[in-house]
């Protein structure tokens, strides 16, 4: 009995090395198998990135749905008192689209931020490339002043630019009639449609600037040295390294950044409306400004929805060319690794 004991006690118990170690590895004794890791699941990145898309249905999708909803609606004053439903269909849209207004309003809206962009772009790299060529205590303080232009709030900003621009007690028209100017020294700024625009653009460009500036430096200190040493051993100058060895490299850069200023330049609101509310005659409403004064400022909530979304629609179109761009600038990097 003892003797079976023995050999079924063998015969449980795993074979251990010499000291209780466990066998090595391409002998013939048992072994426990190591358990093999898993993949992580498929589902866990859509898990981690659900609670930011929640936030952005709730945040941004709901209100977009009731947009849209009130779109299709002639909501005014009498129907939102007296909680009315009142669906027009497309009637809003035919509407719009069929008003010489809002395709002048469209015509300037372009205008406006192709102008405004394509300042922004090359004054900013022209600051981010002198940022990158001086020296330590001067770069310390262009920084510092284009943060503080940077954090600046918008209303701040533009209260004091109509400060600058007062056409009695403004520095602009002072400082013109001390240097000969003499007829500037009580001129309306915003008296007439391209004045107002003038005044606008200087703002909206200023408060841009740190912005592509601050990033195009930051964007500089990526480049190998080793490059512009190279390209000026060849006789290259300054337009000639700038063309052959700081744009290709940050091309990536300047495809972003041309983006996000069109966005934000074509959106701008309280820099227009604070500074003329889209005056004189309406003459400096872009589309923004006249989605509001149609919505709010003439009570016709349904038609101000319309234009609004009429507005992104314009605004997909225009970002279009530099989305593909964009995909089409990862697409190459993928293919060169």
């Amino acid at each position: 009995m003892a003797v079976q004991l023995d050999d079924a006690v063998d015969k449980a118990a795993p074979r251990n090395g010499k000291g209780g170690a466990p066998p090595a590895r391409g002998t013939g004794g048992s072994r426990t198998a190591r358990p093999t890791p898993r993949p992580p699941a498929r589902r866990t990145p859509y898990l981690l990135l659900l609670p930011a898309l929640l936030a952005t249905a709730v945040l941004l999708g709901w209100p977009l749905v009731r947009n849209l909803l009130l779109s299709f609606q002639n909501l005014n004053m009498k129907e939102l008192i007296q909680h009315l439903t009142d669906w027009r269909g497309t009637g809003n849209y035919q509407e719009i689209l069929g008003s010489e207004q809002f395709w002048r309003v469209t015509l300037r809206t372009v205008v406006f931020t192709a102008v405004n962009v394509v300042l922004i772009m090359v004054l900013g790299v022209l600051i981010g490339l002198l940022l990158a060529r001086l020296g330590k205590k001067m770069r310390l303080t262009l920084s510092l002043a284009l943060v503080l232009a940077w954090a600046m709030p918008v209303i701040a900003a533009t209260t004091v630019f109509q400060w600058l621009f007062d056409s009695r007690y403004g520095v602009v028209n002072w400082t013109l009639d001390r240097l000969g100017w003499h007829a500037m020294a009580h001129y309306d700024w915003v008296g007439t449609q391209l004045s107002t625009f003038f005044v606008i653009t200087v703002l909206i460009v200023w408060q841009s600037l740190p912005f592509v500036a601050l990033n195009l430096y930051a964007a500089t200190t990526t480049i190998p040295r080793e490059l512009y040493e190279a390209a000026r051993m060849d006789g290259a100058g300054t337009w000639k390294v700038f063309t052959s060895v700081t744009f290709p490299f940050l091309k990536p850069f300047f495809l972003a950044t041309t983006f996000l200023e069109i966005i934000w330049v074509f959106k701008a609101f309280p820099q227009i409306f604070a500074i003329n509310q889209g005056g004189p005659d309406r003459l400096t409403e872009t589309l923004p400004i006249y989605a509001f004064t149609e919505g709010v400022g003439n009570l016709h909530f349904g038609m101000g929805a319309a234009i609004s979304l009429l507005t992104l629609a314009v605004l997909l179109v225009m970002t279009a060319y530099y989305l593909r761009l964009t995909l089409r600038q990862e697409q190459q990097e993928e293919n060169e690794l």
